[in-house]
């Protein structure tokens, strides 16, 4: 069994990114942000197997990440715990953040080991006995069980702990291996969507209208196409008013904001935009933006704004130059008095339609 500094020495952070981390990334489960299908899951595992705390976490080169947490209130009973609440077992399991350093914890031995690891007693192994979670957290049993992903790559591990003893016993130890392999079914859908993702990319790198991906109600920029960087420059990842003030000016990331807000698609015209662009044919140009929600598959929530650009300035150019041309002829009949008598040119008499 490896010991934390050993373990560490796998996380390789600053001087290389693992390929850990970067499936994590595609997967978008790099940030320690709350996932309610892993939330479920780690209520799951609590029930299962009687613990109770559970956690699904994610592990890349520089912390652990709990995607999933299941932690009783302090009035709830533990599950088979009969007539001992949570508060009653002295210090409180005060997990502020849902990540945590690589040094805490067991997790990362599990993932460094790429096997479950069943500790009954915490206190009866030296090597990880001075683990900070011991004192801190009042942790003194655990159970995990590694998460292999189709590409054989550890990218976390599932989890439960007590503050009391456990004899784990080799019916837990299934169990948690069994829900390791089960939650692989999540990881597989997300892995799936994230192919469509990159076959929609892909169709949108080769799309010859501008198109940009937003993120989130901040407008944060999560994609552009080549189009969009040529006409507006590269991408400079951040807000739309960050990396585009020009557009951000125009009204372009309020009318995003409000696509995002109302879960309905709009569209902002006449958006005039002076390029920058030394081999631009034209220097002023008008686009048209539609800008559509993206929604999360399984729950239907808006997760980011797809904005597509037309450029319509040789439209509004034809439309200009039919205008003057109508005005043209309207003031060059009226000079020959069509319209006041038979030898006038009528425009109902000849079947002109005049413009406008």
């Amino acid at each position: 069994m490896t010991d934390v500094m050993s373990t560490q020495g796998q996380f390789p952070g600053a001087a290389g990114e693992s390929e850990r981390t970067r499936r994590l990334r595609s997967l978008g489960l790099n940030e320690p942000t709350v996932d309610e299908a892993f939330d479920r899951f780690a209520h799951l595992a609590a029930s299962i197997t009687r613990a109770p705390i559970a956690m699904v976490n994610f592990i890349n080169d520089e912390r652990q990440m709990f995607r999933g947490l299941f932690i009783p209130p302090n009035s709830v009973d533990i599950p088979g715990d009969i007539g001992s609440s949570w508060a009653d077992r002295g210090i409180a399991f005060d997990l502020p953040t849902r990540e945590m350093p690589l040094s805490h914890g067991f997790c990362p031995h599990v993932v460094a080991q790429r096997s479950p690891l069943a500790l009954d007693d915490i206190l009866a192994y030296p090597r990880f006995s001075g683990n900070p979670v011991v004192d801190e957290l009042g942790v003194r049993a655990y159970l995990g069980a590694p998460l292999v992903d189709d590409t054989n790559t550890v990218i976390g591990t599932v989890c439960v702990l007590d503050r009391e003893p456990r004899q784990w016993g080799r019916e837990r130890l299934r169990d948690i291996q069994h829900l390791a392999e089960a939650l692989l079914s999540e990881i597989r859908l997300r892995d799936h969507l994230v192919a469509q993702q990159q076959e929609m990319f892909a169709a949108f790198d080769g799309s010859p209208f501008p198109i940009m991906l937003t993120h989130g109600p901040d407008r944060d920029i999560r994609y552009v196409n080549p189009q969009h960087a040529e006409v507006f420059g590269a991408a400079t990842y951040g807000s739309i008013d960050q990396a585009y003030p020009q557009l951000a000016e125009a009204g372009l990331a309020q009318v995003v904001a409000e696509a995002y807000h109302t879960g309905r698609a709009t569209v902002l015209n006449d958006v005039r935009f002076r390029t920058t662009r030394p081999d631009a044919q034209r220097i002023h140009q008008i686009f048209s933006f539609t800008c559509t929600p993206q929604r999360v598959v399984r729950t239907g929530e808006v997760s980011g704004v797809l904005v597509v650009g037309m450029d319509v300035t040789a439209q509004s150019r034809t439309e200009e130059e039919l205008g003057t041309l109508a005005a043209l002829l309207v003031d060059r009949l009226q000079q020959s008095g069509a319209g006041t008598g038979r030898q006038g040119l009528g425009a109902g008499e000849t079947g002109l339609v005049l413009p406008g």
